[in-house]
């Protein structure tokens, strides 16, 4: 049976729903199978369309209802021309769309749980259940699946958790080159011989930037470089919010904002240990997977996937959320470590990333549930 799936998101950016479309695109063309992402576009676009995915360009990110309607039109009427075989939504306002565009043809729906959706009354619930509607419902990690069942009655025969993949290839040391590190390092205007502390994650309050920045006051030894890479998506507010508190606690000589990076594999290179304070749970958390596939020691907060994805003391380190004292004794417990522990842990940590993390293992998983919906049975993959 030939795969055809069109899979539905916002926008095509930074970020583990973006790249996780772009992958299964990927695989389903690899498989024999046409894919299409419906989307506003973005920078990731070029990529999917030479993994051989078709875009289908419009104003998929947005909320307005009857902007949403007009958007189930189109998917309608794509759906029916190109005979589409499972409609995959991986966010809430045009899973609407692709869902009535599913009903409308007899396609399959999919929706993935990318995010921890929570509702303070009966109308959020509702909005939230679309992604709970489907032939088959995917969330990225064992935190997520356990929000889903708390949030909808749903049929746990069709729940399947897939946790989120990362090439990695992509993301093994040997792999990056001395010049793409040291093109980074020169970018971010890193000075030699000081230990560097990287945080990456988009710029918004959640994922603890300002935590990261009391946390490295605190630090006994200011000799280091830190550095908070990505994509501030228009919070300048946020930023000029964050530059002011670098400045107060007189880190102006130690921190950079560099914006996006395009080269992450090289980025988790220059820096000694890397950073993942989220203040709220992850539903999966790329970073902490990222970091650890790269051998860098990795201190998260204990929240969200985060306690699925990081050994506490064998992979990495776990802290309280929101806490930078205990953030700011993770960093420097994790730089003090002698050259045979870090080397163990990276070793740990790349072998268990390997096995149960890998984009091959996600793509994997996720063809299988589009063939047992297609095929009509409901046994749990």
């Amino acid at each position: 049976m030939t795969l055809s799936v069109l899979q539905v998101i916002p926008a095509l950016d930074a970020g583990g729903a973006e790249r996780t479309a772009v992958d299964v695109a990927r695989a389903v063309v690899a498989a024999g199978g046409k894919a299409w992402i419906a989307t506003t576009g973005g920078r990731l676009a070029g990529e999917a369309e030479k993994a051989g995915a078709e875009i289908v360009e419009g104003p998929f990110d947005t909320k307005n209802p009857l902007a949403i309607w007009r958007n189930a039109a189109t998917l309608t009427k794509l759906v029916r021309r190109e005979k589409i075989a499972i409609v995959h939504a991986r966010s809430r306002a045009p899973a609407w769309s692709a869902y009535l565009a599913a009903r409308r043809t007899g396609a399959k729906y999919v929706a993935t749980y990318h995010g921890i959706y929570n509702a303070k009354g009966a109308a959020k619930r509702w909005y939230n259940s679309i992604m709970a509607r489907g032939a088959a419902v995917i969330a990225n990690s064992a935190y997520t699946a356990n929000h889903v069942k708390a949030q909808h009655k749903i049929d746990l025969k069709i729940l399947h958790v897939i946790p989120r993949g990362i090439d990695v290839a992509g993301f093994t040391p040997e792999n990056v080159s001395s010049g793409r590190v040291e093109a980074i390092r020169k970018q971010w205007g890193l000075k030699p011989g000081r230990p560097v502390i990287v945080m990456p994650g988009r710029l918004t309050r959640w994922k603890g930037q300002l935590v990261f920045v009391e946390a490295l006051a605190l630090l006994p030894d200011r000799n280091f470089e830190a550095v908070m890479v990505g994509d501030a998506q228009a919070r300048d507010a946020y930023v000029d919010e964050l530059r002011a508190t670098v400045g107060r606690l007189e880190l102006t000589q130690h921190v950079r904002i560099p914006g996006h990076c395009s080269d992450m594999p090289a980025a988790f290179l220059a820096a000694d240990v890397i950073v993942a304070p989220s203040i709220e749970p992850e539903a999966f958390g790329r970073v902490a997977v990222e970091a650890q596939a790269m051998g860098r020691p990795v201190v998260a907060s204990r929240l969200g996937a985060q306690t699925e994805t990081i050994l506490d003391g064998v992979t990495g380190f776990l802290f309280p959320p929101g806490d930078a004292k205990a953030l700011a004794q993770g960093i420097a417990r994790a730089l003090a470590l002698p050259a045979a522990e870090r080397e163990t842990m990276a070793k740990t940590a790349r072998e268990r990333v390997t096995r149960i993390y890998s984009v091959d293992a996600m793509c994997a998983a996720t063809l299988a549930v589009y063939r047992q919906v297609m095929s009509g049975r409901r046994e749990k993959a």
